[in-house]
């Protein structure tokens, strides 16, 4: 399989992938208004999205083994397209819930057979590689304010991002079917992989890959807590709706940054040692979020948590799939699930509290979830230094 195409498909697929998790959050006080969607339907939007990736990750892990990854990942592009321009056309708030739910499942299986790619091209320099994939990802996350912002100058309509990204996605899936043709044409003659499913609890028993689902729950209730709720929660203290987006961009960017250097670190740093130091900066940057005044107080801690984040998803990823190289399709499946789990928990909880106590309240789930994520890290890297 040649790795040029494959690669640029990958990536440009994740830019694109990272700027759709992100805009859920970004458009969420428009939709709610037009779609009159209270703090917890809100909230469920969050939790459908995210059970659509557990269940996406769960089937993709153990299944898209079985397929030519190149063709599944056209057909599932396609797909997700579809669904995203289904979303744009809702009116009502329950068929884009449903709607929402279903793009989770074909995007987390997308997401999965990425990681599987670059990790089987780039198996010499898997850290690197694997980190420069979830740049992208972390780009597109960057991107989605300002691109909100550039859609608005010509169209202050919610439904009009999701419908430009649809295009983009088409061209993705348009891209990946004529490389996927062009291999098929390559490998005639030569004898077939034999294709198989893998199994979850297998993996589950070991320590070091249930450690892994934990710190991906952590991972997911941070990162997407405050991504899927900090516009709205900014928007409540004050600012407008640009500001409270340039305050999420200094978050995303932080990410993008430390999924482009992380790597660089290892050279000085061991990758458990790496881990912990990425956690506490995850761990700093929440709380002062939280506990800070001033928007520049306020985006610099977001930059913080952010650079403390990003480069802890692909380090510790790329630290399991070194442990079993073999069943990368299943360690990414795992780390989503625990992932998907994790946004769940801390988006749905905090708009339930909210429709209590109010969001500024209850974005101290966002804090508290750091805490857990500090410990299973730490736990994590003990486990991955007796595996070296």
């Amino acid at each position: 399989m040649s790795r040029r195409p494959v690669t640029a498909i990958i990536f440009g697929g994740f830019f694109l992938f990272g700027m759709l998790f992100i805009l859920w959050g970004v458009l969420l006080p428009e939709i709610a208004a037009d779609l009159e969607m209270s703090e917890t339907v809100s909230g469920a939007l969050f939790l459908l999205f995210s059970l659509g990736m557990m269940l996406g990750a769960l089937f993709g892990g153990k299944y898209v083994s079985k397929f030519d990854f190149l063709y599944l990942l056209a057909w599932l592009c396609a797909v997700d397209a579809v669904l995203v321009f289904g979303v744009s056309l809702m009116t009502a708030w329950q068929g884009m819930l449903l709607m929402v739910f279903l793009t989770g499942v074909v995007s987390s299986a997308v997401i999965t057979i990425g990681h599987t790619l670059i990790a089987q091209l780039y198996a010499e320099k898997r850290f690197a590689m694997m980190g420069v994939m979830d740049f992208m990802f972390s780009l597109g996350t960057f991107a989605a304010s300002f691109y909100v912002t550039l859609i608005y100058t010509f169209s202050h309509e919610w439904q009009k991002p999701l419908q430009f990204l649809t295009f983009l996605l088409l061209c993705v899936s348009a891209y990946t079917f004529l490389i996927a043709g062009q291999h098929r044409k390559l490998s005639k003659g030569k004898p077939a992989e034999k294709k198989s499913s893998l199994k979850y609890m297998d993996m589950l028993r070991q320590p070091v890959f249930l450690l892994l689902c934990l710190v991906s729950f952590g991972y997911g209730a941070v990162e997407f807590g405050n991504a899927n709720w900090f516009v709205s929660y900014a928007k409540n203290d004050g600012y407008d709706g640009e500001q409270a987006r340039n305050l999420l961009a200094c978050f995303t960017a932080g990410m993008t940054l430390s999924r482009l250097i992380f790597s660089w670190f290892l050279r000085y740093y061991s990758v458990y040692r790496l881990m912990i130091i990425l956690a506490t900066m995850t761990l700093a940057g929440a709380f002062g979020i939280k506990l800070a005044a001033g928007s520049v107080a306020i985006g610099s801690f977001n930059f913080l948590l952010g650079l403390g984040l990003g480069g802890l998803f692909p380090l510790v990823l790329s630290a399991a799939m070194n442990v079993d190289p073999s069943k990368g399709p299943v360690l990414s499946g795992i780390s989503l699930i625990g992932n998907a789990i994790g946004v769940q928990v801390a988006s749905f909880a905090t708009g339930f509290w909210a429709s209590f106590q109010g969001l500024h309240i209850a974005f101290w789930i966002i804090p508290l979830a750091s805490i857990w994520l500090w410990s299973t890290t730490w736990y994590y890297s003990r486990q991955i230094k007796q595996q070296v």
